[in-house]
């Protein structure tokens, strides 16, 4: 369809660079899947259940998260990102190359879909598509995880919110987020507010039965499929 974004210009050209893909687990900090997997458990997935992941990067979620479930699929528009997971995965995770919007789900429905840090790359109205189709590709009452860089604070107060963010950012820019990129995130990329994003869940089908943040920049959402 000529209406259609392309997902790869948006995926920001350091998910493409294969130097970066490198040292890609440091800089993000080595987030443990663990809390995000029992997420999944506590809602009845187990060791017969498919799980999705989108933005799957370099298999931070995607890999721990096959040692719990029947089979993993761990998606990603990132040439250099599904590369580098290819060369990893056990043979219950199918790596596909493919952004939210691209992506076709193959056999049953999903249990359950997760997603980290990569919503952001979409502005709102293809956000808003997106999970239209994430709720499309999960069966009633599967389960969809949300982590991500949403906005809990109104407009008024983003001055006084980033100055707090920067001020804790890191100062190696190996070792972490630096302010500067934290800066170049909000110029560049689709971060959204909350008060906008959790009625784009509503209208694509999802109850949120969980939601906490962090900061008021990082938010974890669990939702349901009706």
């Amino acid at each position: 369809m000529t209406w259609m974004i392309d997902e790869l210009a948006h995926a920001g050209p350091e998910h493409l660079d294969e130097a970066f893909v490198e040292g890609f687990d440091r800089k993000q900090g080595r987030p443990d899947a663990g809390p995000d997997i029992a997420v999944f458990q506590d809602h009845g997935l187990g060791a017969g259940s498919v799980v999705v992941e989108l933005g799957a990067g370099t298999g931070q979620f995607a890999l721990p998260a096959a040692g719990a479930f029947g089979r993993v699929v761990a998606v990603d528009v990132s040439p250099a990102m599904v590369a580098h997971l290819r060369s990893k995965a056990p043979g219950n995770v199918t790596v596909v190359q493919a952004g939210f919007l691209g992506y076709t789900h193959e056999g049953p429905p999903a249990d359950g879909v997760y997603t980290r840090h990569a919503l952001h790359q979409l502005p709102d109205f293809w956000k808003a598509l997106a999970l239209h189709r994430i709720a499309g590709l999960l069966r009633p009452g599967g389960v969809l995880r949300v982590r991500d860089l949403i906005y809990d604070f109104a407009p008024g107060e983003t001055p006084q919110v980033f100055d707090r963010w920067f001020a804790g950012a890191a100062t190696d820019p190996a070792a972490g987020y630096t302010a500067e990129d934290y800066s170049e995130h909000i110029r560049t990329e689709h971060s959204t507010f909350r008060w906008l994003f959790e009625p784009m869940l509503e209208a694509a089908g999802f109850d949120v039965v969980d939601v906490s943040f962090d900061s008021r920049l990082y938010g974890a959402y669990t939702c349901v499929r009706r």
